[in-house]
């Protein structure tokens, strides 16, 4: 967020209560006072809104609510195009330039709702121009709250175009958090395989981790080129500075790619690891198994033969036949012991 926003908390007590804003599809509507402070409006209030001087209007809006639809067709002042692009059912990160320096911002947000997945991102579509905001999200969003508990403190976005980055910034931070979360459970997995040989790693969670690391990359990374879009394509309206803070955006985004990049690679190594380990045990086993077996081989060889029904056995009628027996299956196995240490196999 930039630093320096000041501004008197100017939110009207006796405007719409947010469970009746609810129930027409309007979230949030707030009238921004160019001092980082802003004002409620009720939905009925929208038409006979007229923003003087710095004012800057902000509506966020529940794009499921059919009220929400309707109103953004015939009374927001969209073209068809845009409204349709807002509305389509699936998207993906990206940035359109509209007529009159107006641009269309699809960005995406890391789910923290109940019983979401964290990689399963909440779409945020935006229109803005110089003096409007317009948002409209499916699922529950924090980095709006954030941004409107900054408003409330008189320290938020002053112009329609530090809007757009207030949102971006929260978004952002909340990408932040997860890549950290990411990380520690990998340091945790490698930690305890490096100081436990025995420890096995759970597979489930490593593969949770990584896929986590994947679907995150895979929304962040056309977020990034939407940052820097921003950066190089700077529209009149933006304040200026604006330029400089969609950059470190973009850089921040740079570097989280580059976190979840390594959190890929470190499971994709630990599981290695394992593997190696799982392998080098049954390796290790099945050679036991091979010297034992190689061992006891020619004495069974001698027991099965001594042990066979039919006459001319040697040493059958002689009464040290058993110990001459044993001695001799006890030289085969010291033979084979000598042999075997000779050869390096035990």
């Amino acid at each position: 967020m930039k630093p320096g926003y000041a501004g008197f908390l100017r939110f009207e007590r006796k405007a719409v209560l947010p469970e009746q804003l609810a129930q027409s599809g309007l979230l949030h509507a707030l009238v921004l006072d160019g001092q980082g402070g802003a004002r409620r409006l009720g939905f009925a209030e929208l038409s006979l809104l007229k923003l003087e001087g710095q004012e800057s209007l902000w509506l966020h809006w529940d794009r499921s609510h059919v009220q929400a639809r309707e109103w953004l067709r015939t009374q927001s002042g969209l073209s068809a195009f845009a409204c349709d692009v807002l509305l389509e059912e699936n998207t993906r990160p990206r940035v359109l330039a509209l007529p009159d320096d107006e641009l269309l911002l699809f960005l995406r947000g890391v789910n923290l709702n109940p019983d979401a997945e964290p990689e399963d991102m909440v779409s945020l579509r935006v229109f803005a121009s110089a003096k409007r905001v317009i948002s409209l999200r499916l699922r529950p969003l924090r980095s709006t709250e954030v941004v409107i508990q900054q408003l409330e403190a008189g320290m938020g976005p002053k112009t329609s175009s530090e809007v757009l980055l207030a949102l971006a910034d929260a978004l952002t931070e909340r990408v932040d958090e997860l890549v950290a979360v990411l990380t520690e459970k990998v340091d945790s997995e490698e930690d305890r395989v490096e100081a436990d040989d025995r420890y096995t790693p759970p597979q489930d969670k490593l593969l949770s981790l990584r896929r986590q690391a994947a679907g995150l990359r895979r929304f962040l990374l056309p977020q990034r080129e939407i940052y820097g879009q921003l950066t190089r394509n700077r529209l009149p309206w933006f304040v200026d500075d604006d330029t400089d803070y969609w950059n470190e955006l973009s850089n921040r985004l740079i570097r989280y790619l580059e976190e979840l990049e390594l959190v890929r690679e470190r499971v994709n190594l630990v599981l290695e690891a394992e593997e190696r380990r799982m392998r080098e045990r049954m390796n290790r086993t099945m050679y036991l198994l091979g010297i034992i077996t190689g061992f006891f081989l020619p004495m069974s060889f001698l027991t099965g033969l001594l042990g066979i029904n039919v006459g001319g056995i040697p040493g059958s009628e002689n009464p040290y036949g058993f110990v001459v027996a044993c001695s001799l299956i006890a030289a085969v196995a010291g033979f084979q012991w000598w042999i075997f240490r000779r050869l390096k196999w035990v």
